[in-house]
């Protein structure tokens, strides 16, 4: 799966794009029509601990699933995000059968 991640206001190293490439990849095991998808890292400007935001949008033929996660960690984001994807495709992938 094609993985295009963006940073905002921050560099990010490229030990944690692996780590995201090796945890979206994994979705390729739900639902194998996943065409690509797009990541955004941001870092808010908060006094709060949880100020990382991990959001994803999953292109599927005919519609694109968007998890948005604010976190402690973008590893923590990046889990939580896939987790919820994981379940998502999962139904999806139940509707089609369910057609056929």
């Amino acid at each position: 799966m094609k993985v295009h991640t963006q940073s905002v206001n921050f560099n990010a190293d490229q030990k944690l794009l692996d780590f995201i490439q090796r945890r979206m990849n994994k979705l390729d095991v739900y639902y194998d029509k996943v065409i690509k998808s797009d990541i955004y890292l941001k870092v808010e400007n908060t006094s709060g601990k949880e100020n990382k935001i991990f959001e994803a949008t999953v292109s599927v033929p005919g519609d694109s699933l968007v998890v948005k996660k604010v976190c402690k960690t973008f590893e923590e984001g990046v889990d939580s995000a896939v987790n919820s994807l994981e379940r998502q495709l999962k139904k999806r992938k139940e509707k089609l059968r369910a057609h056929l």
